[in-house]
């Protein structure tokens, strides 16, 4: 149903290394990046080719230090794996961000929920889940 995602950030190449680096551990990549000048630039990130979630820096747009937070926005990747998500969420740890969900099995959203979650460097809620997790 959504073809890709933008985020807004204000620090554009400590949000690019910090989502080089997490999303590596849940096989994605960086596809593109347009390096306009110091106060636009763009990164795609994904697999096959195709970038489905993108981090931009634009003229005008800066956030608050709870910015994404506040707006109640969350973007779920798609992780391979109960171990993935361990990783995952310590390379986010030590690349910024914050705590928000451990990671944990949570059957109160469907049997095979597991996931966690962390706030970028950003203020944005980011999650990894796991739909197949089993016990």
């Amino acid at each position: 149903m959504i073809d890709h995602c933008f985020l807004s950030v204000n620090d554009w190449k400590k949000s690019r290394n910090f989502y080089d680096a997490t999303l590596k551990i849940l096989g994605y990549e960086r596809i593109l990046t347009f390096e306009i000048d110091e106060n636009m630039a763009m990164a795609g990130y994904g697999s096959n080719k195709k970038s489905a979630f993108w981090i931009e820096k634009s003229p005008g747009i800066t956030l608050s230090k709870e910015g994404g937070k506040a707006r109640g926005v969350g973007i779920a990747f798609a992780a391979p794996s109960v171990e993935a998500i361990h990783a995952w969420f310590d390379a986010c740890l030590s690349h910024g961000a914050t705590e928000d969900e451990k990671p944990e099995h949570k059957p109160d959203y469907h049997p095979g929920y597991f996931g966690a979650s962390v706030i970028d460097p950003n203020g944005w809620r980011i999650e990894a889940v796991l739909h197949t997790y089993k016990k």
